[in-house]
């Protein structure tokens, strides 16, 4: 496996399958890399897998935790070639934005109404997809994969990345994997290792209060029991709602696909989660 730094040194990683990623490589990431790398050999030659490790300084907001974000580069390289990685691709800042975080956004990025409209994460974070988007698309124009592998855990993101492409008419697939979890059902975050032991018991709430929404009759039914099991646990809810799985739009009832999403504060951790109802 490679370890490469810039643009230019990818040329012959390109029209692989990629995985973006923010490094602390726990076992959802993982998936992501084993999902790559058997999309990758499913052609007659099999295809480069490119996993890039970048954290995004777009994505974060004055006071949240850029700067203590788990880095941990040389154990990620490590797990990464495990799981079949050809190359790691971990540009630096200027790199990525060669001119620099603040300057505006390329006007050709589209942030789709899912990231705009549902309320959910763009509510309380708004200018998280908008750095999300700008940094797909710039290592989008880097990589310039065939393919790339997100997980369900992040479902807005995914659903957003999703329709960027599409509205951009960009040449990569997105394929997805489903949420990891650890044996007692926490779902695999870089940002469980902020929990101490009270909070990490306190932080199963979360997918407690989604496996109550798939028991429920109603949309009604199934947000009043998540937020009752979240508060029961004092869980500082920023959302717990069920939400259409497409548009992440509200839905009056359960005929249709829908979706539960959580997300609040255990202690200092924001996390969040999710389940198809």
């Amino acid at each position: 496996m490679q370890i490469v730094w810039t643009a230019a040194d990818l040329e012959e990683f390109h029209g692989g399958v990629c995985v973006p990623t923010m490094g602390a490589l726990h076992e959802g990431h993982l998936s992501l890399i084993r999902r790559a790398r058997e999309e990758a050999d499913a052609h007659a030659a099999p295809l480069p897998v490119v996993v890039t490790i970048f954290v995004n300084p777009a994505q974060f907001a004055p006071g949240e935790d850029f700067a203590r974000y788990p880095r941990t580069f040389e154990a990620d390289c490590t797990r990464a070639e495990s799981c079949g990685a050809d190359v790691v691709f971990a540009p630096e800042v200027g790199e990525v934005y060669p001119q620099g975080v603040e300057a505006p956004i390329d006007p050709r990025v589209v942030i789709p109404e899912v990231a705009r409209q549902p309320g959910l994460e763009e509510k309380s974070r708004p200018q998280f997809f908008i750095g999300v988007c700008r940094v797909v698309h710039r290592l989008f124009e880097m990589v310039k994969p065939r393919a790339a592998v997100f997980g369900e855990k992040d479902y807005q993101q995914l659903l957003t990345i999703r329709a960027m492409v599409r509205e951009m008419a960009l040449p990569v697939e997105i394929l997805s994997e489903p949420t990891v979890r650890e044996e007692d059902g926490l779902a695999m975050s870089s940002r469980n290792v902020y929990l101490a032991p009270p909070q990490r018991k306190r932080a199963l709430a979360l997918s407690k209060a989604l496996k109550a929404a798939r028991s429920a009759s109603s949309v009604a039914e199934a947000e009043s029991a998540m937020r009752s099991i979240l508060l029961a646990n004092q869980v500082e809810i920023d959302y717990a709602v069920v939400r259409d799985a497409h548009t992440l739009m509200p839905i009056e009832s359960l005929a249709l696909p829908a979706r539960a999403l959580v997300a609040g504060r255990v202690g200092p951790v924001r996390l969040i989660d999710n389940m198809a109802v």
